[in-house]
């Protein structure tokens, strides 16, 4: 009976240790698996793209968008990128990187806004809107995210963004923190960082725009959170809505002090 006992034991940790051996196998594959995708990001291309329709002469009024205010005054690209979204006080709203270069747009170059904010993702000027968040954003690689809380507007929307991360509804009952509000959370090959904690807020807000490697696109963080509103079965949110930017804001202010590393590249 003993000797029994004893066989029953050392196959229970044998299983342990299988088990515990498989897991970190699983996690070393996914971390080869990422290692390779960053060699030769295909993000760099739409950087590119990007720095050019920045300087170019575009539009009704065949001008560039080098005198656009991101936050540092105009024309200052490098480090704006993680000091997004903020309180701007000529449009009176807290605004991320795609809604305040579609005010530049409109004001400077002379196209319409809303009717790019109403174009689908990844067509027409909505596909050279990402190329400039890709250069943009790039301009602060490595820099640390700091979303500002300064004016009463940049805290409301913090507030307004931790709440609609916590709320649940639609078919399913779903809230953002469904799948990102608790650790060690994956979908296939790709970890579910918890927005929560500061460290999975700045991987996770601080990592896009991205390149998509299942889509060969880039996504901006609108696309990325309106991509959630839909695998939520939410109706889709509007093209740089307040409640896509209070998202946005919950995550940057709670990642402070995070590497932005983006644009990066995703699954």
């Amino acid at each position: 009976m003993r000797m029994t006992k004893i066989l029953a034991m050392a196959a229970l940790v044998g299983l342990a240790a299988s088990a515990a051996w498989a897991q970190k196998t699983t996690e070393e594959g996914i971390a080869e698996y990422r290692a390779m995708l960053q060699d030769g990001n295909p993000a760099e291309l739409f950087e590119a793209k990007g720095e050019d329709l920045w300087k170019k002469p575009r539009g009704p009024k065949n001008a560039s968008l080098e005198k656009c205010d991101l936050g540092k005054g105009a024309g200052v690209v490098k480090g704006a990128f993680v000091e997004l979204p903020r309180y701007f006080p000529d449009t009176k709203r807290v605004q991320d990187l795609e809604s305040r270069l579609l005010t530049c747009m409109e004001a400077l170059q002379g196209f319409n806004a809303a009717e790019i904010a109403n174009t689908p993702f990844g067509k027409g000027e909505q596909a050279k809107l990402e190329g400039l968040v890709a250069w943009i954003s790039s301009e602060s690689r490595g820099m640390k995210l700091n979303v500002p809380q300064s004016r009463t507007e940049e805290k409301t929307m913090y507030e307004v963004g931790k709440r609609l991360f916590f709320a649940r509804a639609g078919t399913h009952d779903f809230a953002c923190a469904s799948c990102h509000g608790t650790d060690n959370k994956r979908i296939r090959l790709q970890d579910l960082p918890n927005l929560t904690k500061p460290s999975g807020a700045a991987s996770g807000f601080g990592s896009w725009p991205a390149y998509r490697v299942s889509s060969g696109e880039l996504w901006g963080m609108q696309r990325r959170l309106n991509d959630c509103y839909r695998q939520q079965r939410f109706p889709y949110p509007r093209f740089g809505s307040d409640a896509t930017i209070a998202l946005a804001v919950y995550m940057g202010v709670t990642g402070k002090g995070g590497e932005s590393i983006a644009p990066a590249i995703k699954r």
